[in-house]
């Protein structure tokens, strides 16, 4: 596959770094609020049920963890499964199965998708490898038609499980290499790969010298090699590579070695990258503490890592945010792209502070869901199953998301020329950066950072 290039879905195809120059879409143009789509594909319902009979399906749903404003499973339910560490002392992502249930709630009082309940089924990864392969077999047992928009650094722990059952794994946060590799995950960005690509190509403008901090883990080794290929693109040599525990309490040592540089080199540019998850903000508020005195560098980072609320907690324009550079998968969270979203939020989040429309996992979760609904959709009333839904993936179904990521498809030709990470679809990122406490756009449009992942020459 080295050397094809994808071609644009769009006919006349724009240029890859372009195309999102375009007036965007109508906000959740792709996503509008679900209803009956003609009597074809509504499936009536029974108009009253005995008191006893609701009371039998209320304790069956309390037994199975039925979350309200959903159906026990039936012929007319789509039962998917979402999943994301909580509670644990590294990396959490409960706003990502919490977007989950209020996008079921939302198609539910719409009507379902395409008449039909969609049923969220909610797993703990607990951020290890049995937590993980625990969730992916539950995932198996409870029959779910996909995975849909979930985080777990333990990839080899359940894409495995997911494939032998035929089970679709659609809009993985994108953590680990196998998201984009496994034949059953279908992506719906670059990953951390594009991430960190973008952040490189970003921080290349500015510094002479960068210094990385990120995780001490197997998923951490495979963002040093990612970064260079984009401070490679803007003619800069490869990242000071500095190994940091992802649940330390400070950082205090790694802080003081990501500014050597800085005093042996004056004067060159020197910026200080940090992609820890959760714990980025550990890390600069131990580096705030040191930086005094020393030369003056520029922060970096990418999205998951920084978003609007970590800035918010640091002191906004006060903290030591301000200035930094910062790469993301979709535009700025205040973009009207995101209107439908945060109107979803709004109504059917039922005041849930763990979803927040400006964090990545919960904007990666409404990507993915919109990518099911179509889906379903596309079926026509048919069969909704796990074998059928991979069919309509594989077949060359094109998803709209209103312009929050280009039109996704996942045929073989629309996959990226890169050994390593095959399945990426999609490597357009944004640059963002801070400015008087705001994450904003550092420039408009998406920057497509597929030659840098495809000629990096070292693995990611």
């Amino acid at each position: 596959m080295t050397g094809r290039r994808r071609k644009r879905i769009d006919s006349p195809a724009p240029t890859r770094r372009t195309w999102a120059e375009r007036p965007p879409e109508r906000a959740g143009a792709a996503t509008a609020s679900p209803g009956p789509r003609g009597a074809r594909g509504v499936r009536t319902r029974p108009v009253a049920l005995s008191a006893a009979a609701l009371t039998v399906c209320g304790a069956l749903a309390a037994a199975c963890g039925v979350m309200p404003g959903t159906s026990a499973p039936s012929a007319s339910t789509i039962k998917v499964m979402t999943w994301a560490p909580e509670n644990t002392r590294a990396t959490n992502m409960p706003g990502m199965p919490a977007t989950a249930r209020a996008y079921a709630r939302w198609v539910n009082a719409g009507g379902g998708i395409d008449g039909r309940d969609l049923q969220v089924v909610t797993c703990n990864d607990t951020n290890d490898s049995s937590g993980a392969r625990d969730c992916a077999q539950r995932a198996v047992d409870e029959g779910v038609v996909a995975v849909v928009g979930s985080y777990s650094q333990f990839g080899r722990a359940t894409l495995p499980t997911l494939e032998a059952a035929g089970i679709p794994f659609i809009g993985g946060y994108g953590v680990t290499p196998i998201e984009f590799t496994s034949p059953a995950s279908y992506p719906v960005h670059g990953g951390q790969p594009a991430l960190m690509a973008g952040l490189g190509r970003q921080l290349a403008d500015r510094c002479a010298q960068v210094t990385l901090i990120r995780p001490d883990t197997t998923a951490g080794d495979a963002l040093p090699p990612q970064i260079d290929a984009g401070l490679a693109a803007g003619r800069r040599g490869p990242v000071d590579d500095v190994r940091a525990p992802e649940d330390a309490s400070e950082y205090t040592a790694e802080a003081r070695r990501s500014l050597t540089r800085a005093r042996t080199e004056p004067g060159t540019g020197n910026c200080v990258a940090a992609a820890l998850g959760e714990r980025t903000h550990t890390f600069f508020d131990s580096f705030r503490r040191i930086r005094a005195g020393h030369t003056q560098v520029r922060v970096g980072s990418v999205i998951g890592s920084v978003d609007q609320s970590v800035v918010d907690r640091a002191g906004g324009a006060s903290g030591p945010y301000e200035g930094a550079l910062i790469s993301a998968w979709y535009p700025v969270a205040t973009d009207r792209r995101w209107g439908t979203m945060r109107e979803v939020i709004r109504e059917h989040a039922f005041e849930d502070n763990r979803v927040d429309p400006t964090d990545a996992g919960a904007q990666t979760t409404w990507v993915a869901y919109t990518v099911l609904k179509q889906v379903v959709e596309s079926l026509d009333g048919g069969e909704v199953s796990a074998r059928t839904v991979r069919r309509a993936l594989d077949g060359g179904l094109t998803v709209g998301t209103g312009g929050l990521t280009p039109p996704l498809r996942w045929r073989f030709e629309d996959l990226l020329a890169m050994n390593d990470h095959p399945r990426i679809v999609n490597a357009d990122v944004t640059f963002q950066t801070v400015r008087d406490g705001r994450l904003v756009a550092a420039r408009r449009g998406f920057v497509n950072v597929s030659d840098m992942l495809e000629h990096s020459g070292r693995p990611g």
